[in-house]
């Protein structure tokens, strides 16, 4: 397979930004350091349970009743999942209405997407026993609609998943991640269960995506700007233990695993997240994956021909491999992780829950969560106890949202046996910034395998839409971008039809709705 060649790749063997971004980061502005105050400090939401909830507790971010605000479902375990509707006004604020449908048990995690194109955001709900496909209806309704589908569930031990709409399909493919087999007399260890990929023609009869190695992640993504999202799975191999790796599946009609001899290059980790994103404004996506110990920071080879990833956690700064307070020397065990502008300077940071997997006697016990500020220069800075979010619970999911629509990114992180952390984003002097949802008519109507191209004079920052990664939750909805001191910005949007749209010129600091009209835009505020 050929990589789409763009203006600004990178060379094979060392790193550097392009000209692009060292425009951005010449004219970014100076903004004061991230402060984070944590709100509903009374609410008392706990991700509790066996084994089976030592992994899982994510949150999926999405509006379930159309007034532009994000809601959060949270995982509970063995407790029940609970739907936090948004209240907010200048300050963050949650209130407590789980419908029926959704006090549910047994919930590991869950994601946001439109299967049945209606407008209306659905979940898929990750759960020990049986997964369920919940409709949303107004007013933050849902009601299981997998027969709707003819979507047969495999009851497993489901932890990891994707979705995205192949080329000419009405309905999404979407992939399920099964972690420990727990039916195997000879587990746990070497016991990881099959992986299921979904295809609208045979959502009754999924294929097996075998070999699996105990996925804690999964997403599909259009790594090489070739038009087709191919599936990324990042495995734990504390239960596969040897002979696994991470995978990455090119989604042809008969579904194969990258190999050697496309450009793969094995390695293993315990992998619990995944994090993408374009950090150097050449329109391909950085990949971050969070583990036990280091984390892994990859940037793709563009004079390979196939998924041919350089490492490049130490040149970075990104391997948050110990606790950065306190005096604790063992390992760091890092969980979901994001990108996101925190004090929009034009430059994305990222955040990483961490938390000891119950009492494992390798890995710190008193664990804060990650915020790692990109520097001018490219490389990241840990500012966690600075900006006020360093607590050291056992931190699973969480997600980087701005919930007031102030133009900040919040925080929200649910921990194990401990409750639930939200934390309102009040950075003074913080940049600019430009919002947007995207609709269109018809199948895929939140256009995920498209991307948000944003252009300012110092160069372009592109956005994937994707469905999936992270750990056990993600959200859809609002694209959030930085723009430091710029004053206008312009907009096109790549179609996942391979289409492109005409460029628009936008006032910064609002959120835009955003329409397709055929290939072009309609623009309301």
């Amino acid at each position: 397979m050929q990589l789409k060649k763009l203006p600004n790749c990178r060379l094979r063997g060392h790193l550097r930004i392009n000209l692009s971004l060292l425009g951005i980061l010449l004219a970014s502005q100076a903004t004061s350091a991230p402060v984070f105050v944590r709100v509903m400090p009374e609410l008392d939401h706990q991700y509790i349970g066996g084994w089976e909830h030592f992994v899982g507790g994510g949150v999926a971010v999405f509006d379930c009743n159309g007034d532009t605000l994000a809601d959060l479902y949270l995982a509970g375990g063995e407790a029940d999942a609970i739907l936090l509707v948004n209240q907010s006004g200048a300050d963050v604020a949650f209130a407590e209405q789980t419908p029926d449908s959704l006090r549910l048990t047994g919930v590991i995690g869950a994601y946001p997407f439109d299967f049945d194109n209606d407008g209306w955001l659905d979940l898929f709900v990750l759960r020990v026993g049986e997964n369920l496909l919940m409709k949303g209806l107004p007013d933050c309704q849902f009601q299981n609609a997998g027969a709707e589908l003819g979507y047969r569930d495999v009851e497993a031990w489901s932890t990891a998943f994707s979705a995205t709409w192949e080329d000419g399909e009405t309905f999404p493919t979407f992939a399920v991640g099964n972690y420990v087999d727990r039916n195997d007399p000879n587990g746990p260890f070497q016991a990881c269960d099959t992986n299921y990929l979904y295809r609208p023609s045979q959502y009754d009869t999924p294929i097996a995506l075998d070999p699996g190695y105990c996925p804690l992640s999964m997403l599909f993504t259009d790594w090489g700007r070739n038009g087709r999202q191919d599936l990324r799975v990042s495995n734990d191999r504390h239960y596969y233990v040897r002979g696994g790796e991470e995978q990455m599946w090119a989604m042809e009609p008969t579904p194969r695993l990258f190999t050697e001899a496309d450009g793969w290059r094995s390695f293993s980790i315990w992998g619990m997240g995944i994090a993408s994103e374009d950090l150097t404004g050449d329109g391909l996506p950085e990949i971050y994956l969070s583990s036990m110990g280091d984390q892994k920071f990859q940037m793709l080879d563009v004079t390979a021909t196939g998924p041919t990833y350089q490492d490049a956690t130490y040149s970075f700064g990104t391997t948050a491999h110990r606790p950065y307070i306190g005096d604790e020397g063992r390992p760091s065990t890092g969980w979901h992780i994001a990108f996101g502008d925190v004090d929009n300077d034009g430059r994305s940071d990222a955040f990483i829950a961490k938390g000891n997997v119950e009492q494992m006697p390798d890995a710190a016990m008193e664990d804060p969560n990650n915020l790692l500020m990109q520097q001018p220069d490219g490389t990241f800075a840990e500012i966690g106890d600075v900006a006020g979010i360093a607590t050291t619970d056992r931190s699973r999911g969480a997600t980087l949202w701005d919930f007031n629509n102030d133009g900040l990114l919040d925080i929200a992180v649910v921990n194990r046996r401990a409750p639930v952390e939200i934390y309102q984003n009040r950075t003074a002097d913080a940049g600019n910034w430009i919002a947007f949802n995207l609709r269109q008519d018809g199948a895929n109507r939140f256009v995920i395998g498209g991307w948000i191209e944003v252009q300012t004079p110092d160069g372009s920052r592109f956005r994937e839409l994707v469905v999936g990664g992270g750990h056990a939750g993600g959200g859809l909805g609002t694209v959030h971008v930085g723009l430091g001191s710029e004053s206008e910005a312009r907009l096109r949007v790549h179609w996942p039809d391979g289409g492109t749209s005409d460029w628009v010129t936008l006032d910064v600091n609002q959120p835009y709705q955003i329409s397709r009209s055929g290939q072009n835009l309609l623009v309301d505020r």
